[in-house]
């Protein structure tokens, strides 16, 4: 079944400046998740492939590109630029790159639980882009949830509950932490940095209900950066955020991405949350983030998150948006 973004297929090769073979659009899920094809990412796509990428993105949520096999890191880069302004690669962890940010494992997972990418900033990325480098010969899926889907499908008391409230966001609680290696210092385990995610604190004040800067869509704005939500003490905010996670990761609001070699994921970080399963035992597993700068998210009542500490300045290169 196709998606009502779908269109007449034809060869990538046929395009031409002014009359370009636009992608198929098609749905892999009910409620977030479509397959893109007959598109060969990198520069110079025509302005009308990309406006049908970024429609088919706004209405899946997340979408997935096969047999990208030529692109490097700056093809990705390249084809990042045509939807937005790049961020750096990480507020504080330094892969060596400055906008590519490199997850490898070969025994557990960098991001094995929920979560939306670095929420713990104010201006929290709009999309991010993420390309394989080395697949294991099995698991390593990602699962994508559908964040508005979530808000859509709360009973009228739980909105009223949620509508106004605000949590706390830091990078205290971050991809290494997990129930099975609760302070991430297993020597066995690949991961981000601890030292470097930790390097600078950040701690934000979010709404819990966010509005879509492009759709007017109302999301959750939760995952695992969350530490608590104003007003609750620790035992309430427990209880609501699984409660509430619960909502977003019903099975019915998910899909899961079997990755190969040469696969494209690209995500809109602004209505999902992901999880990397962490389910392909020792064999090495390595794929390379690029993000897009994104809004401060804006309340249901129009006021904007709050920075309690740590600037994003230099992750959303402002500089360069204010020129």
């Amino acid at each position: 079944m196709t998606s009502t973004l779908d269109r007449p297929t034809g060869s990538p090769d046929s395009t031409s400046a002014d009359t370009p073979t636009l992608p198929t659009v098609r749905k892999v899920g009910g409620r977030i998740g479509a397959v893109v094809e007959g598109v060969t990412l990198g520069p110079d796509l025509h302005p009308e492939v990309v406006a049908t990428i970024r429609a088919a993105l706004l209405a899946h949520k997340v979408v997935f590109f096969r047999g990208q096999h030529h692109l490097d890191d700056a093809g990705q880069l390249a084809f990042a630029e045509q939807l937005g302004t790049l961020t750096t690669a990480h507020p504080t962890v330094n892969t060596g790159s400055a906008h590519v940010l490199s997850l490898a494992a070969t025994q557990g997972m960098a991001a094995n639980s929920w979560h939306t990418d670095v929420t713990f900033v104010d201006r929290v990325p709009a999309i991010s882009i993420l390309r394989s480098v080395t697949i294991p010969p099995y698991g390593g899926n990602t699962v994508w949830a559908n964040t508005v889907a979530a808000f859509d499908a709360l009973t009228p008391p739980l909105r009223s509950l949620v509508d106004g409230l605000w949590a706390v966001h830091t990078n205290e609680y971050d991809y290494v932490a997990s129930s099975e290696d609760p302070d991430g210092d297993s020597p066995d385990r690949d991961a981000l940095d601890r030292g470097q995610f930790r390097a600078t604190y950040y701690e934000t004040e979010h709404p819990v209900v966010r509005v879509h800067p492009e759709t007017g869509e109302r999301s959750l704005l939760l995952g695992h950066f969350v530490k608590r939500f104003l007003g609750l003490n620790t035992a309430e905010s427990s209880a609501l955020f699984q409660l509430l996670q619960d909502r977003v990761t019903k099975l019915e609001n998910t899909v899961r991405w079997q990755w190969q070699q040469g696969d494209v994921a690209m995500w809109d970080n602004r209505a999902t949350q992901h999880y990397a399963v962490a389910d392909f035992d020792n064999h090495r597993r390595e794929v390379r983030r690029v993000t897009l700068v994104g809004d401060v998210p804006v309340a249901l009542d129009g006021r904007t998150s709050r920075v309690v500490a740590g600037s994003s300045d230099a992750y959303t290169r402002i500089d360069e948006l204010i020129s």
